[in-house]
């Protein structure tokens, strides 16, 4: 055996050796058997054991991960056109956007739309707008909820066509 193939044999198994030094094992010295040797099961405040197949798993709290109505998102962005966007994520759902004044009115207003749930339903929008002065009255505000649930039921149909 050459020396470069012997200096190889003795990295790959110091290396096995490092990796499965760090497995743990079964019936480690830290085990919670009883001193009778019987095997009992293992106490409910272990903290359950990872291996690399844990990278695959799906575990994303559904409480924060948040999926957002396509229909709705890109309603909001049509019906408030005439307010410039200044931030924009697809991931929680918020649009923020800055003063505008409607075409054919007199009054500058921003609005933030929050988009909470992934169904085409009236509980998924949430919109706050504001003048200069102050919040805008709750008429208006549900009356651009109104629009942009209308908005994207005919995005929805509109696309179901096709």
């Amino acid at each position: 055996m050459t020396f470069h193939k012997s200096i190889g044999l003795v990295l790959v198994t110091a290396s096995m050796l490092g990796l499965a030094a760090c497995g743990g094992g079964f019936g480690s010295a830290g085990s919670s058997n009883s001193s009778a040797g019987l095997n009992s099961a293992p106490p409910a405040a272990e903290k359950k054991r990872s291996t690399i197949w844990d990278l695959f798993a799906n575990t994303d709290d559904p409480n924060t991960t948040v999926e957002v109505n396509k229909y709705i998102w890109n309603a909001s962005l049509d019906v408030l056109s005439f307010l410039p966007v200044e931030a924009a994520d697809p991931f929680s759902g918020v649009i923020v956007m800055g003063y505008g004044t409607p075409p054919g009115g007199g009054r500058a207003y921003r609005a933030t739309v929050y988009i909470k749930d992934p169904a085409l339903d009236a509980r998924s929008l949430t919109l706050a707008i504001q003048t200069r002065s102050g919040p805008a009255s709750p008429e208006t505000v549900r009356a651009v909820e109104d629009a942009i649930l209308s908005r994207a039921r005919q995005m929805r149909i509109a696309e179901s066509r096709l």
